[in-house]
């Protein structure tokens, strides 16, 4: 399983509760006693994938720094509709205040731990990887790639600075029949020990993308049988993507093309968030 810093998680949990909190919790503490203690039960209404454990302990350790947390399940165990995730004993005020904040957090990224999961049993038994992509909430991009590993999918670049990838307006910038091999060879020159991927339209620019050196061919928008014959003009001399365009519904189809990989900005840009409720106990 992935790990996330402990350190990112306190900073983004932090910045959340801020952000939350303001000034004060006044209903609560309007209402509850300070020092009332109690049990808060958080409990799946679906069957989903967990993920976010960590950051939700966090949330309520940093409100209260004697809570004690005990997770029943694991980030990236399934878990069945009605099932206690987490059982949360502190003082309740405590309770109250990081309740919205904990259930944010923890329904956005089991829910693109879900949706992560149901993708990668679409194409069980092909040997294709699920890749995600940079479509994340700007901050929050750790946590949702993070939650993507959780569902069993992979991670694709988790920024700008850690693969090379020609898209179609990095090659506007250039001109001639030979911008594919030129922007290639600018890339392998400025950064040799990056991978180096090339987004491709058409089955020619998927060849030349592979005679110039390419890594990975992105086929992007392409229809099944375009992908099989790219597959074979490309040979082996790459490895292949197929991206665009793709749901739970045409993902099987696109996997027995020959590619090797599938992204998806599905996975992150358009999960739902999970049905998951706290319970008090006093």
């Amino acid at each position: 399983m992935p790990v996330l810093s402990e350190t990112l998680i306190r900073q983004h949990v932090t910045a959340a509760l801020t952000e939350d909190i303001g000034q004060g919790d006044a209903t609560t503490e309007a209402v509850v006693g300070a020092d009332i203690i109690g049990n808060a039960n958080i409990i799946s209404r679906e069957r989903l994938i967990t993920a976010g454990v960590p950051v939700v302990e966090t949330v309520f350790c940093e409100l209260d720094s004697e809570a004690s947390i005990n997770a029943h399940f694991d980030d990236g165990e399934e878990i069945q509709s009605g099932e206690c995730m987490l059982t949360v004993t502190g003082r309740l005020r405590s309770l109250l205040t990081g309740e919205r904040t904990a259930l944010n957090y923890l329904q956005r990224l089991s829910g693109i731990a879900t949706q992560c999961a149901r993708y990668v049993e679409a194409v069980s038994g092909t040997g294709v990887l699920i890749l995600d992509t940079r479509k994340t909430i700007p901050g929050c991009r750790a946590f949702e790639k993070y939650a993507v590993q959780c569902g069993g999918a992979r991670n694709h670049r988790h920024g700008l600075d850690d693969m090379i990838l020609i898209k179609d307006n990095h090659l506007a910038v250039l001109s001639g029949e030979l911008r594919i091999a030129e922007a290639v060879h600018l890339a392998r020159r400025a950064s040799p020990d990056l991978k180096i991927e090339v987004e491709t339209e058409t089955l020619e620019q998927a060849k030349q993308a592979a005679e110039a050196g390419a890594d990975i061919v992105l086929l992007d928008n392409m229809t099944t049988e375009e992908l099989r014959e790219a597959v074979r003009l490309i040979g082996g001399r790459a490895q292949t993507e197929a991206s665009g365009q793709i749901t739970l519904e045409n993902i099987r189809e696109t996997a027995e093309t020959g590619v090797n990989y599938i992204s998806v900005g599905a996975l992150t840009h358009s999960a739902r968030a999970v049905d998951i409720s706290m319970e008090i106990e006093q």
